[in-house]
């Protein structure tokens, strides 16, 4: 009699492969970040293989190259700096205040961790696969989308601008941030935090009168639109 040979379930043993590769990913990724912070953006993947405990062969078995490390460092940097800044803003009730604190945070991690920003920032050398810049802001403007939804929202006004602002706010505070470090922090970050409050603050400032005036804000954009 022939016996059936039951089916091997392949599926689970991929999926704890994918759990496992993950995971290993995540704590190399943590690792580079140590080696990156204690060496400086120029460090080499044998330097970072190193400062893992693995060898450079099994760090390329996660990461196809330098730039496929440097998406993955960009990534969490990008998720760091969110996680700090999203309970920083949602402990203030004040708008102006808000702002500061998004500002002061974002401020805060990159003069704290120079080396790790500019390996995100400045590695021209680097084979870009995809524009890592373009994903740590994604990132941050995504989850400050949020909390301007939410804020707009409260205040029963329309939340569909609060993307494009948020994109908006991170655009300029990195570039201005960028400059700062790029100059050697020619001002304090609090004076800094304050100049970049002070002139966004004029913007969220005449939203809340828009929304004040009959109409809100639809009335304020038709009236722009008509003029």
């Amino acid at each position: 009699m022939n016996s059936v040979t039951p089916p091997v379930n392949t599926d689970g043993r991929r999926g704890r492969w994918d759990s496992h590769r993950e995971q290993r990913r995540a704590e190399l990724t943590a690792a580079a970040i140590e080696a990156i912070r204690q060496h400086g953006p120029e460090v080499g993947m044998e330097a970072i293989a190193a400062h893992a405990g693995v060898s450079k062969p099994v760090l390329y078995r996660y990461f196809s190259d330098k730039s496929e490390l440097w998406l993955a460092v960009g990534q969490q940097a990008g998720t760091m700096v969110l996680e700090a800044m999203i309970p920083a803003v949602a402990s203030v009730r004040e708008e102006r205040a808000a702002i500061a604190a998004a500002i002061d945070v974002y401020l805060t991690h990159i003069e704290a961790d120079l080396n790790l920003y500019r390996f995100v920032v400045h590695q021209p050398d680097i084979a870009r696969h995809r524009d890592v810049v373009a994903d740590v802001v994604d990132t941050v403007a995504s989850g400050l989308a949020r909390i301007f939804g939410d804020r707009l929202r409260a205040r029963g006004l329309d939340s569909g601008a609060s993307l494009p602002w948020a994109y908006g706010v991170v655009g300029y505070v990195q570039s201005v941030g960028d400059w700062w470090l790029r100059q050697q922090q020619p001002i304090s970050r609090e004076a800094l935090g304050e100049y970049l409050t002070t002139f966004l603050w004029g913007g969220v400032a005449g939203i809340s009168r828009a929304a004040d005036m009959p109409g809100g804000l639809a009335a304020q954009a038709e009236g722009w639109l008509q003029a």
